[in-house]
Parts: structure tokens; sequence; C-alpha cells
């Protein structure tokens, strides 16, 4: 079975997030789609994160009506700060007749060669990237690497940040986020 490995800290996982989780399984040759929650990324503060807890419920209320789409907390028992080589590692040893690939937008690509043991994941591993908004694929040499394959997928704009702090401000998210998450976090009141 071929899985595509989505990594985040979805803090909150939006209706972006699952857009291209369902693009990437319909338009990719991968047979799952897995959400990886992740707990602290080596790159933002973790001050800002909501508890590791209630973003993977969140990203199980998200996902729930996607057959081949799963969350998975596996980064939240690992050493943190969480490094995907790390993860891939752990992830291939568990699930050895797996065939795991790593899906990410082309903001990442053009820093993946600062990434720890990037060479490693290219080596072993099948990279998708899906386009974003100012990035170049004429820029980045790596998007020529046998192992990355850029992937038509529609451009989507919105960001954990800005729901956060539209909530904050008391405006209105609830397009921008599937309806069970949005529940979940007017609710528990997150983000205000």
């Amino acid at each position: 079975m071929k899985v595509g490995l989505y990594f985040g800290t979805f803090n909150p996982v939006h209706v972006g997030h699952v857009i291209l989780a369902n693009h990437m399984l319909h338009y990719t040759d991968m047979d799952e789609i897995w959400m990886v929650v992740t707990p602290h990324n080596p790159h933002k503060k973790k001050s800002t994160l909501l508890e590791n807890y209630h973003r993977l419920e969140m990203v199980y209320k998200a996902t729930e009506d996607f057959e081949h789409i799963h969350p998975t907390d596996i980064e939240f028992k690992l050493k943190q700060p969480n490094y995907t080589i790390d993860t891939l590692v752990h992830i291939s040893e568990k699930f050895p007749n797996y065939d795991f690939g790593i899906i990410m937008g082309e903001d990442n690509l053009k820093s993946f060669h600062k990434w720890k043991n990037y060479e490693v994941i290219l080596e072993h591993y099948q990279v998708f990237v899906y386009p974003r908004i100012g990035s170049s694929q004429k820029e980045n040499d790596l998007v020529n690497h046998p192992k990355v394959k850029v992937v038509e997928a529609p451009i989507i704009e919105i960001s954990s940040t800005f729901i956060r702090n539209a909530i904050k401000n008391g405006k209105s998210v609830k397009h921008l986020l599937p309806c069970k998450v949005w529940e979940y976090i007017d609710l528990m009141n997150f983000y205000k």
C-alpha cells in the first residue's frame, strides 16, 4: 500500500488541508493519506500550539467522512522536536510493507535542503509537492529530482494563523473550517 504522509501542526486543521489531502489521494497513485499531527515543528513556536490531543481530535473530526484519509499521532511518542527523517525511519520500521511518501507545499521544497538528512529522505521516499503562491518551481533545483513529483493542485491560501487571529478578533471563520471542527473550537472556546 502506498501512503502519503501529510505532516502539520494542524492548529487548527481547516478546509484547505482537507481539500489538499483529498486532491493528493485522487490525483496521485497514493492509496491512503495519513495526516501526521506534529507535536512540535522545529520551525514554529511551541507556545502557540493547542495541546496535542485537541489538534488530533480536530483532525479526526475533519477526516471522519473520508475513508482513505486518517489522522495519526505517531509523532507524539517520538523525541521532540520532531524531525521528518526520524519519523520516516520509525514509521517505515513499524509498517515495513507500506510504501511511504511525503506531501509538502512548494514553499517547503524551497527550504528542503535545510532539513535534517534531506538527502536520505530523497534517497528512500517520494516527495509530492503542491503549488503555493509566491513559490516558483524554476528557482528550485530539487524540482527536477527523480523522487520529487510536482502535483497540479488547487492553490489554497488559507492559513491556520489567519484563522487563529480572526477568532481572537471576534471574526467569523466558520466557512474556513470543517463543520465539526468549527463546532469543537466553538465549544472549547479555543483561540479567543
